[in-house]
């Protein structure tokens, strides 16, 4: 009871709670969430061992997943909204950028959200659901000032758009994913088309970016493992600063596993600080010239006690890619400042799904909730929920009947000509990527939700 009272104390006094959760320290920003939301699920997660994925994947390497059916087995219990949801775990460093008055700065805060933004996939071996065409799903956070709505917008290509906005006028946060999947024989690469848009409203500043690319090893044979790699870019089109960030794949001894390196650059591409360290864990900041100093003097080091190299193990074709062993943590440069650390996961994650505590509360219907929801809303796919309480053979038998519905209804309209019509998103023009991108079009928090499809 009183650290219900000290949460709605703060809660009912703070002006400005973006302020509040920025000048909390971490340990208290946590002691704040598990003090609302649950932090686990009503059941744990399936075995995997009995089930083999090479009969459906042997005839799709090389080829685009998005239309192939999956056993719900190799799922776990949160559509890919909810997924994407998880990009808004670390919020507070949004809220930090907010309040920062320097330029660069901001864009060190961004850099360490768009990093936080992946690391819920770290173990993340379970697929989510594929939203229905019209699925929905919103998130209020009033402990972390945001609320949050987004809509499957198309079936094929699947596209996901979603909206987030501060509660008290500080940022928006958008963008539409188009999730490419491709099986190569041994491993499920995931490139994450579509941009990300994020606008400090304040400052009046807009940043983009695209995610890295996410591989998932040994999806036929051997312990499954994940990485990410590639070049994210966060451009700031009001200063013209960027970010350069390398997501560096582990490389033929894995020395390079979770790794993150990059610098932030002027509009006259003068490096102004290198950012380092792992998604998996904590990113730090540096000045460009201690950073060359140390790294001149690891090269030293390393070259003393270089040996020959020894042949990896597992080069034959048929084995596993064993997942390399995991090094020491991020070795701090001396005169670096920490940017961002990854929150600690509950001791039962393994036997839920490796969720984090925030995926933990995502699919949580909490009394009276129902009543206010879309009906469109994940929370209340039957399939899902099933899966979440362990009954698989009801989830799967959920599964299988929503896709059939799902594709008589799209027969229907294309027997009446009739097209799809977006509810909450418009297709439209990224103003300041002039990409294609899917916009909010506003109206979802007045809940008139009469006309909506019936898709469950």
């Amino acid at each position: 009871m009183l650290l219900l009272t000290l949460t709605q104390s703060v809660r009912m006094t703070t002006p400005n709670r973006s302020t509040l959760m920025c000048c909390l320290p971490v340990c208290v920003f946590d002691f704040l969430l598990l003090t609302s939301f649950r932090t686990t699920l009503p059941a744990p997660m399936f075995s995997r061992n009995n089930f083999s994925v090479w009969g459906i994947l042997k005839k799709c390497i090389g080829l685009e997943l998005s239309k192939i059916t999956m056993p719900i087995v190799f799922n776990e219990p949160l559509s890919f909204l909810q997924r994407i949801t998880e990009y808004m775990e670390h919020t507070y460093l949004i809220n930090k950028a907010c309040l920062l008055s320097d330029s660069i700065e901001r864009m060190q805060a961004v850099a360490a959200f768009a990093v936080s933004a992946v690391a819920s996939q770290w173990d993340r071996t379970g697929k989510p659901f594929n939203p229905l065409l019209g699925e929905t799903y919103e998130l209020t956070r009033e402990d972390q000032g945001y609320r949050l709505i987004s809509e499957q917008v198309s079936h094929h290509p699947p596209v996901s758009a979603f909206h987030a906005e501060s509660l008290v006028g500080d940022f928006v946060f958008h963008g539409s994913i188009y999730p490419k999947l491709k099986f190569w024989g041994k491993s499920v690469e995931a490139e994450p088309k579509g941009t990300i848009t994020l606008e400090l409203l304040k400052h009046g500043e807009v940043y983009t970016w695209t995610n890295p690319f996410c591989c998932v090893h040994n999806v036929i044979l051997g312990k499954l493992w994940i990485e990410q790699y590639g070049t994210v870019e966060i451009l700031n089109h009001s200063t013209g600063d960027k970010c350069v960030l390398n997501f560096k794949p582990c490389g033929m001894f894995g020395k390079e596993l979770h790794k993150v390196e990059g610098y932030i650059q002027d509009k006259s591409k003068k490096k102004l600080c290198v950012i380092y360290g792992k998604w998996t864990e904590c990113m730090w900041s540096v000045d460009p010239q201690t950073y060359e100093s140390n790294k001149k003097a690891e090269k030293k080091a390393d070259s003393k006690k270089q040996k020959s190299p020894e042949e990896p193990e597992g080069v034959d074709g048929d084995d596993a890619d064993n997942m390399p062993e995991v090094l020491e943590t991020v070795a701090v440069i001396p005169g670096s400042t920490l940017l961002w650390r990854i929150s600690s996961r509950p001791q039962h994650s393994a036997q839920m799904y490796n969720f984090t505590n925030f995926a933990m509360s995502l699919n949580e219907l909490e009394p009276g909730m129902q009543a206010t929801l879309a009906p469109t809303d994940c929370r209340l796919r039957p399939d899902i929920r099933a899966m979440e309480n362990g009954d698989m053979d009801q989830a799967s038998r959920e599964k299988a009947r929503l896709e059939e519905k799902q594709r008589s209804a799209q027969k229907d309209r294309s027997k009446d000509e009739e097209e799809w019509s977006t509810r909450w998103f418009q297709s439209g023009t990224n103003p300041y990527t002039s990409s294609q991108d899917w916009l909010y079009k506003g109206g979802y928090f007045d809940r008139k939700y009469s006309d909506l499809p019936d898709i469950y």
